[in-house]
């Protein structure tokens, strides 16, 4: 991996655990929220990438339109399941479990699907990388008056949706060659079109969800866009078995947060199995 893209992914992981904080400490109705964020985000970024498109000359046909379809629809499974699994449990054990689980995913698909056959000491990282995920978790993990059963639950399911998006993102801009920004922020206004029937049914919620989150909403749109574009340019130089694990290290960031700022239990434990997780990353990165 090359230094730029080695900071790239580096500085997407950063705004990436600041922009959960944020997202945790949301209190309006988890639809409306979603919506807030994305169609924020959609705003900044769709006419930097139309002003890229015509600046360049670029053309595309429909490629455009399903993949942004497809990766709109992911990143609403996505962002439902994060949003939910944080209202049900600890960030510092979905946020963990999630950005832990995805990667493994995405190597075992790149494997088994792709055809890809990473080093022995990739295979090794995602091994250590659900060790440390089962550190995080803790022995109580189904005990429900813990929370720690829900946060694995929701944290998997979210790993699952982070694995599908980063490996159909990666086949968008680099197989269909879309420009970055142009496909964040038209995939953003899709996600948008996409959840408005729901958010119709729920607009009596949308100003007190306004008037309680709107601080939130700002940050996300800001930097949940900054963390994407970053690591979809990363992706356009770097294989996506490299750019998928090292993005992780934000699971370190993300578990001294919530302990800081929420004063959540634990954080010895939780601190230490994010260690062990970003110790698999690195074997994974250097492999």
């Amino acid at each position: 991996m090359s230094t730029l893209a080695l900071l790239m992914v580096l500085g997407a992981s950063v705004a990436h655990a600041l922009w959960n904080i944020a997202a945790k400490s949301s209190s309006g109705d988890t639809t409306v929220f979603v919506w807030m964020y994305y169609t924020a985000g959609a705003m900044l970024c769709l006419p930097v990438g139309l002003t890229l498109l015509v600046m360049r000359g670029d053309s595309y046909g429909w490629e455009l339109l399903y993949a942004a379809m497809i990766t709109a629809l992911l990143h609403i499974t996505y962002a439902m399941l994060l949003q939910t699994g944080y209202r049900k449990a600890d960030l510092g054990v979905v946020y963990p479990v999630a950005r832990g689980v995805g990667p493994v995913l995405t190597i075992v698909v790149a494997v088994a699907v792709l055809g890809e056959r990473p080093e022995t000491l990739a295979l090794v990282g995602g091994l250590v990388i659900i060790g440390g995920i089962l550190i995080v978790t803790g022995r109580r993990l189904f005990q429900r008056a813990s929370g720690l059963g829900a946060g694995l639950l929701y944290g998997s399911a979210t790993g699952a949706a982070i694995a599908a998006y980063t490996l159909w993102d990666n086949y968008s801009v680099n197989d269909l060659a879309i420009e970055p920004i142009l496909y964040f922020g038209f995939s953003g206004a899709v996600q948008c079109l996409i959840m408005l029937p729901w958010v119709i049914r729920k607009r009596a919620l949308i100003r007190p969800t306004w008037r309680s989150d709107r601080r939130q909403v700002g940050i996300i749109a800001a930097l949940s866009p900054l963390a994407y574009v970053l690591v979809l340019y990363a992706m356009t130089t770097t294989s996506v078995a490299l750019v998928a694990p090292v993005r992780e290290s934000s699971i370190v960031i993300g578990a001294l947060l919530a302990w800081w700022l929420f004063k959540e239990p634990d954080p010895v434990r939780r601190v230490a199995g994010a260690l062990v997780v970003v110790v698999g990353i690195s074997l994974v990165a250097v492999s």
